[in-house]
């Protein structure tokens, strides 16, 4: 496995490795846990050659102190890398990535207007700057992201579709650890005692799924609200259930199309997202 952190021995890189055939990449900020090595292990399984960047891209955050919270151990990251396909490994200063501040504005219409896009203006902009960056300098045949980032995982397929690019976006599932908690890099900020409340988040969404042909939309939405904020570890910050492909607000479960609930929750100083299929 090699390392490399500029773009000029990127391309010197992959100018060799190109010759084994077709290039899967991951994309990750780093703090590396089971989900995103399952990402890799889909990409080795599918391409010769697997590229994993390691990079937390500032023009994503929308809160400086976030930003500088978000766990970063390279060392540690390799380490765990060493035991999967992973052929290459991409992982620049931001200096490298943004010699000049980067001022494209994308458009993602409705997408980039709810749920994330909503609580965290500007998000997904800054999403597509570096994705697209990485996409240009990689050039991937196949690029792998998690379902868990759900509104994510939508943007960036329409920016494969805006940009007219070569990709194949490949969604993954969600992995998650034996309470049910979605596994996050941000897991690991939590506290013991956190992280063991935070389990209540995907139970709830699981109970929930469950009631959908009890409760109407709106009912269901207010009980979820209801039953994690009654946990004082848990603040829910949106539950949504929305349609699974234009990610538009659901109103009745006679709507056609799949409908996915949709989570964002503080727990303590951290903030964590879910989903799940309701029907």
């Amino acid at each position: 496995m090699m390392l490399v952190k500029t773009k000029k021995e990127l391309f010197e890189k992959l100018q060799m490795l190109r010759e084994k055939g077709s290039i899967g990449f991951v994309p990750t900020m780093g703090a590396l846990h089971r989900g995103h090595l399952s990402l890799v292990d889909f990409a080795a399984r599918e391409n010769p050659v697997v590229v994993v960047s390691i990079f937390v891209n500032p023009t994503q955050f929308n809160d400086p102190d976030d930003l500088k919270r978000y766990p970063r151990d390279l060392e540690a990251d390799l380490e765990l890398l060493k035991t999967t396909g992973c052929n290459l490994v991409f992982a620049p200063e931001a200096a490298e990535m943004y010699p000049e501040p980067d001022t494209r504005k994308f458009d993602f219409g409705h997408l980039e207007q709810v749920m994330e896009g909503k609580h965290r203006p500007g998000h997904f902009n800054g999403v597509a700057q570096v994705v697209s960056k990485f996409f240009e300098i990689v050039q991937p045949d196949r690029a792998y992201f998690g379902q868990k980032d759900f509104q994510q995982l939508a943007v960036v397929k329409m920016l494969v579709r805006l940009l007219n690019l070569p990709v194949e976006i490949v969604a993954c599932p969600i992995i998650r650890e034996k309470s049910g908690l979605a596994m996050s890099s941000r897991n690991e900020l939590l506290s013991p005692e956190e992280r063991e409340n935070a389990s209540l988040i995907f139970d709830i969404l699981s109970q929930a799924k469950n009631l959908t042909g009890e409760k109407s939309v709106e009912g269901l939405v207010n009980w979820v609200i209801e039953n994690i904020n009654k946990n004082p570890f848990l603040n829910v910050e949106y539950f949504e259930v929305v349609d699974s492909e234009n990610l538009q607000p659901v109103k009745t479960w006679e709507e056609k199309g799949e409908k996915t609930g949709c989570i964002a929750v503080h727990c303590g100083k951290v903030r964590l997202i879910d989903n799940i299929v309701l029907n």
